[in-house]
């Protein structure tokens, strides 16, 4: 592994996710470890719970800890409904990959989540206003949120006009601090939205990060995890229509070798390299293609 192609994940469900996550956090930083990673981002959903014990156990190990979360939004102009997938289920509301660049941007990150628990609950789920993520913008990295994120959802709807004021008002929000986010983890809708999202960062000159959504440590824990989440739900495993069906089995960690075999498959032609700091680290576009790794600089 050469040092420009080396790489940390930047999306992890831990146990504090309690709903989609089954990773312990001194597993997932004995992981990062063993896979030689040089950084790890912790990103639970609508919450910091694990944030502290995360921090310390990777200071502890040697990997640099990045902190963050995967917030439900709403209010974003122009972002369309909340869906629900079946009649009485909870809508599903737009993510976003929020990470923390700097003391302030913790701390603004503390007082979203607690605003969300505290006056954006709705239906039993906890959502971040457009207002407050504006107001208390300064110091935050976002990422865009794949397919459950607004432009994704634009995106799997056809609706590219849409999709492009939507990535251009976060950008405008989030001045060099915006990055459209595509993954590729074995999900059905994936591979559909890479071919429209790349195409769309190119025309707008917007970077783009390709995240691994991790969720739980292996393959062979995929099925204890789904029981988790239909457990938490109230589902049954049999409901393939159910409101948490997002992930994969290989919605786990994978090394080095692995990962970038998944992310140099290509890609649209017409495509751009986007280069951008993102915390002292360096997005950089793999080899033919526009996948990108937080690479050291």
């Amino acid at each position: 592994m050469t040092r420009s192609h080396t790489f940390a994940h930047l999306r992890l469900h831990t146990e504090f996710s309690v709903v989609d996550g089954a990773v312990r956090v001194p597993d997932a930083i004995k992981a990062a470890v063993q896979h030689d990673q040089p950084a790890l981002a912790i990103t639970d959903l609508n919450n910091l719970f694990g944030a502290v014990k995360f921090y310390k156990k990777a200071r502890g190990a040697g990997v640099k800890p990045l902190i963050g979360a995967d917030i439900t939004v709403t209010g974003i102009p122009n972002d369309g409904e909340a869906t629900s997938p079946m009649p009485g289920q909870m809508p599903v509301l737009s993510r976003l990959l929020v990470l923390v660049q700097n003391d302030q941007g913790y701390l603004n990150l503390c007082e979203l989540l607690a605003r969300a628990w505290t006056r954006g609950t709705g239906k039993d789920q906890a959502s971040v206003q457009w207002g407050w993520l504006q107001e208390l913008n300064e110091g935050l990295i976002v990422l865009s949120g794949a397919q459950a994120g607004p432009v994704g959802r634009a995106l799997m709807a056809g609706d590219t006009a849409r999709a492009s004021q939507l990535a251009l008002s976060l950008a405008e929000t989030f001045t060099h601090r915006f990055y459209l986010e595509i993954q590729r983890a074995d999900r059905e809708d994936d591979e559909r939205h890479v071919m429209a999202c790349v195409p769309l960062a190119a025309r707008l000159g917007l970077p783009v990060v390709a995240t691994h959504p991790i969720q739980f440590l292996a393959p062979d824990d995929y099925e204890s995890h789904e029981a988790r989440v239909c457990i938490a739900e109230g589902e049954m495993l049999a409901n393939r229509r159910r409101r948490w069906r997002i992930t994969s089995s290989n919605c786990h960690t994978r090394v080095y070798k692995s990962a970038w075999r998944t992310c140099t498959p290509t890609l649209p032609n017409g495509r751009q390299k986007h280069h951008a700091t993102l915390n002292g680290w360096i997005l950089k576009s793999a080899p033919s293609s526009t996948w990108g790794f937080l690479a050291t600089s």
